[in-house]
């Protein structure tokens, strides 16, 4: 009976990962409008029910797929390696963090703009999350700059990569000029820390 839970467990795991490998190659694809539960169900080589069984609805199918990487990030940032996690300079940190935040949204632009496109509300946990990024980017520059409003600079130091602007950028090819520039600005404030 163990070895009978375990395969349905593993199973399950495997349709979650199909199912969500084939919504991103669908929104990579065609959009927001390439993406229905019947053509992810197809995609992804499972029935329909297993589709709606594990999520739902679209709207929790395309929040799933928003928050993996998401918390991903968090638990990098808190126990994963330096620079981006515990150990490395604050100035090492912030930039690695915000080059991750970069790589993060230019993966998933697709999935930012199907968001839009269908009115989708906020991901449940979505004040915990952007809570978990102000605020270990408010860390971070009240270490590096303690002159600076420190909630106040993080949130609009990330802002900019969400932009539509941003996103535009990223959907015509030209990741590398956006990281470029906005990791540009980054170190501007960095080097901007008062002499101590």
């Amino acid at each position: 009976m163990a070895a009978e839970q375990r395969k349905e467990r593993a199973d399950a795991a495997r349709n979650r990962r199909a199912i969500l490998d084939a919504t991103s190659a669908l929104l990579a694809e065609h959009g927001a409008e390439g993406v229905t539960m019947d053509r992810v169900a197809a995609a992804a080589g499972v029935g329909k029910g297993t589709v709606f069984h594990r999520f739902g609805s679209r709207a929790g199918l395309l929040h799933e797929l928003m928050a993996e990487p998401a918390f991903t990030l968090m638990a990098a940032i808190t126990e994963g390696p330096p620079p981006l996690g515990p150990g490395a300079p604050a100035p090492d940190r912030l930039l690695a963090f915000v080059d991750a935040m970069i790589t993060m949204a230019a993966d998933h632009v697709e999935l930012m703009a199907a968001s839009r496109a269908l009115a989708l509300p906020p991901h449940p946990r979505t004040a915990e999350i952007h809570g978990t990024w102000f605020g270990h980017v408010a860390t971070l520059l009240r270490e590096i700059r303690p002159d600076l409003d420190a909630e106040t600079a993080g949130p609009l130091l990330l802002s900019m990569i969400s932009t539509e602007y941003a996103a535009t950028v990223a959907r015509a090819g030209g990741v590398d000029r956006l990281r470029a520039s906005i990791l540009d600005i980054v170190r501007s404030v960095v080097r901007g820390a008062p002499a101590r």
